[in-house]
């Protein structure tokens, strides 16, 4: 079992930028995928970022490719993303996650295994 537990979000003007955490507790963290991902009021949660469990392979969505940094510190069992450039469509519900799965699956939100809480990110104009 992995139990995530995101923070960071708020309010933040247009072209700020904000920095989330997600703190993992249980074990082997470090043998897990991890992603971010995004839910905007009546839109379906999509991807944003996912970091491997050994190598720091990194994969963005297009929408925030060059914005955002998704990081992870096996050590610490902590993993962020950094976001810069915030536009209005950013705003959502971001959520981190967890999966003992395979690259090719780090984009589909099914494929994962646990899931924080979820911490709001509003952009306004």
């Amino acid at each position: 079992q992995v139990q995530l537990v995101e923070s960071g979000g708020g309010l933040v003007q247009a072209g700020g930028s904000l920095r989330l955490s997600c703190a993992a507790s249980g074990h082997t963290f470090s043998r897990y995928a991890m992603g971010w991902f995004r839910q905007a009021r009546g839109k379906e949660r999509e991807f944003v970022a996912a970091i491997s469990w050994s190598t720091g392979l990194t994969r963005y969505a297009d929408s925030v490719k060059g914005r955002f940094t998704i990081s992870r510190d096996n050590a610490k069992s902590t993993v962020d993303l950094q976001m810069n450039s915030l536009k209005r469509e950013d705003t959502a519900v971001y959520y981190c996650a967890a999966g003992a799965i395979r690259w090719g699956a780090t984009m589909t939100a099914a494929e994962y295994d646990y899931w924080g809480q979820g911490t709001q990110v509003t952009v306004s104009s």
